[in-house]
């Protein structure tokens, strides 16, 4: 399937399945950094007050605790959780009176935001700075789709976690409703920053292994309204956000039946 990269570039990429339940984008480009360069990308909303924001925020919140409720559930021997990937730091922020918290963000921006909120010293440059064995916790909130080399990233995140340890991942399911409706458009492709595409067949061939073991699968309700809204802006329809509220309803009632929703969070423990 061709796709165009319709939040920033307009070039053209393709989409093909390399593994069962797994799509690639093609080209990778080799300088996947000039993708991320727009203020739009990355949002902190630090001083930012708008009617927007204030919607936006309201709904992150509920994000973040129900993310830590599925952390708070876990079996585990301790409490050192590393968020790769993360961002401006709300998660961390809004966990670290709880977890003994590191963080890890390659965009400096969103670093520097990052270690405002919960001090620099809790920010890893590279997962080189993290010993061997003495994580409890690992979270991917819509990271692992941009990562490259994902086979070597796993390997070597799999060196720093305990065994019995949690990986979480969250990453949009393009089997989902939504995915299927709106195909080219659907935000969530987001070429080329989304280098993968996962189903979650194709989660559970990469997680079981003798390292990996596939525990249990959640949804992420919010984010099929989140991605139809967008999807339609990409399609131009001048009122968005109604229906890509309505797609967006459709897809999780779709996926209260099928376990396709929007985007699925993994919880995979470490053998």
């Amino acid at each position: 399937m061709k796709i165009k990269d319709h939040f920033l570039t307009q070039e053209e990429f393709e989409v093909k399945e390399i593994t069962p339940g797994v799509l690639q984008t093609s080209p990778i480009p080799q300088d996947l950094g000039k993708y991320y360069e727009s203020k739009n990308y990355i949002s902190h909303h630090q001083e930012d007050r708008s009617l927007k924001t204030k919607i936006y925020k309201f709904f992150q919140k509920h994000n973040l605790k129900y993310k830590k409720s599925i952390i708070d559930t876990l079996p585990k021997t301790g409490k050192t959780l590393l968020d790769y990937g993360c961002g401006a730091g709300e998660f961390l922020n809004y966990i670290k009176s709880d977890y003994h918290v590191l963080g890890y963000e390659p965009n400096s921006a969103a670093r520097a935001v990052v270690a405002q909120k919960i001090g620099k010293e809790y920010i890893k440059n590279n997962l080189d700075e993290i010993g061997e064995n003495t994580l409890d916790i690992v979270t991917l909130w819509h990271v692992l789709e941009h990562i490259p080399n994902q086979e070597e990233f796993l390997t070597k995140l799999s060196s720093k976690i305990k065994k019995g340890g949690k990986l979480i991942i969250a990453v949009p399911n393009h089997k989902s409703y939504d995915a299927q409706y709106y195909k080219s458009y659907w935000a969530a492709y987001d070429v080329p920053r989304h280098v993968y595409h996962f189903s979650p067949e194709g989660i559970k061939n990469i997680f079981t292994t003798p390292i990996w073991k596939l525990m249990d699968i959640k949804p992420l309700l919010l984010d099929a309204y989140y991605i139809s809204i967008i999807s339609e802006k990409y399609k131009k329809n001048p009122v968005f956000w109604l229906k890509g509220g309505i797609i967006g309803a459709i897809s999780n009632f779709n996926g209260s039946k099928t376990g396709d929703y929007s985007s699925l969070i993994y919880i995979i423990e470490k053998l």
